[in-house]
């Protein structure tokens, strides 16, 4: 177990906002990677299909992207939780 927590810095006991820094970025990577991998079919539904039944088929799959991105980005979460944890 590490003597002492993650994001405080050592030296001072303030917060190492570089470290916080470092650690949201790739989490702000993953965010916009999946928002705008749904944003593409919703956009398609808006602008060319309308209220068609393959509407449908496109809002179930916004929904799928968004549900497999926040599945991923938790699971990055905890992993990268139980990393800082051990160090």
């Amino acid at each position: 177990m590490s003597a002492s927590p993650p994001f405080v810095d050592k030296d001072d006991g303030e917060l190492d906002l570089h470290q916080i820094w470092d650690e949201a970025i790739p989490l702000v990577g993953l965010i916009i990677l999946f928002g705008s991998l749904a944003l593409l079919p919703y956009l398609l539904i808006r602008l060319i299909f309308g209220s068609t039944i393959l509407s449908v088929f496109f809002v179930l799959f916004v929904q799928l992207v968004l549900a497999v991105g926040t599945a991923v980005v938790l699971m990055y979460v905890i992993a990268r939780a139980i990393q800082l944890a051990d160090t």
